[in-house]
């Protein structure tokens, strides 16, 4: 069984928890993330798990799937509107039931998949492994801002690694998308995980080094909090440079929050 859907799955359980807490009027109140509503954020969600279902499925079926939401936003309409008008009616515990049950279903899928097996989506195809983990770590990112809105404090596992290492790994990707020339090779990682145990990539250096909580990490390469906002330590100018503009999500480049714009109400 591939761990990281399981990982999904447990992702998916957490935030479901506290959706399921939820009041009704909760539902339509915005978040810091662009303004978008609770219903917004798990519409969106709900959107990129039917995707990935039917990429996982058939890859033709996820290429009409997205081609018709890609015409509908050439039309004019923003991503945020093209969810709302599709799904019209869908909101509050019949969205919470319907999202659910999609990425149930998906994860099933996943589970099953040989991890050499590679799924369609934006920008290049994606093997099992990672494209698993990029679910993973957007269910884990749009959820930072409900945790943020409602004030409660989130309980962190060990299998934010996944997302860690996600970060890693896109540090090219980061200046590739932004047509941007690497600043220097790839800096030196050392996190301390939810458990306590010491996480490292590249090579040791003293003088090119990002330093500190993993969680805080992962929510700077998501773009969930501005580096400024955490305690990481970032030394050397290609960390600097890379903690500055980190996107380990596709499409096209996207920009930080500013200081102090995304933190808990």
């Amino acid at each position: 069984m591939l761990q990281q859907a399981v990982d999904l799955r447990e992702e998916g359980d957490a935030l479901y928890a506290l959706l399921d807490s939820l009041d009704d009027g909760d539902w339509d109140r915005s978040t810091t993330f662009k303004a978008w509503t609770i219903n917004d954020v798990i519409q969106h969600l709900h959107d990129s798990d039917q995707l990935a279902a039917a990429s996982a499925r058939d890859p033709e079926e996820y290429t009409r799937l997205r081609g018709g939401i890609l015409a509908r936003r050439d039309a004019g309409l923003t991503r945020v509107e093209e969810a709302r008008e599709r799904f019209g009616d869908l909101k509050g515990r019949r969205l919470l039931a319907t999202w659910r049950e999609t990425l149930n279903g998906l994860c099933n899928m996943l589970e099953k998949r040989d991890p050499k097996d590679r799924l369609r989506w934006a920008g290049p195809d994606m093997g099992v492994r990672m494209f698993t983990t990029a679910r993973q770590m957007e269910t884990w990112a749009h959820g930072q801002e409900i945790y943020d809105l409602k004030g409660v404090d989130r309980a962190n596992s060990d299998r934010i690694k996944n997302i860690a290492v996600l970060g890693v790994k896109t540090y090219g990707w980061t200046f590739a998308n932004r047509a941007e020339d690497l600043p220097g090779p790839a800096p030196y990682v050392r996190l301390t995980a939810p458990s306590g145990a010491a996480w490292e990539w590249n090579d040791p250096s003293s003088d090119n080094l990002v330093e500190g909580d993993a969680v805080a990490f992962c929510q700077v390469v998501a773009q969930v909090r501005n580096i400024r906002d955490t305690d990481l330590t970032v030394t050397g100018a290609p960390a600097e440079r890379w903690m500055s503009v980190a996107q380990c999500f596709a499409g096209p480049p996207e920009d930080p929050p500013a200081p102090g714009t995304r933190v808990a109400a």
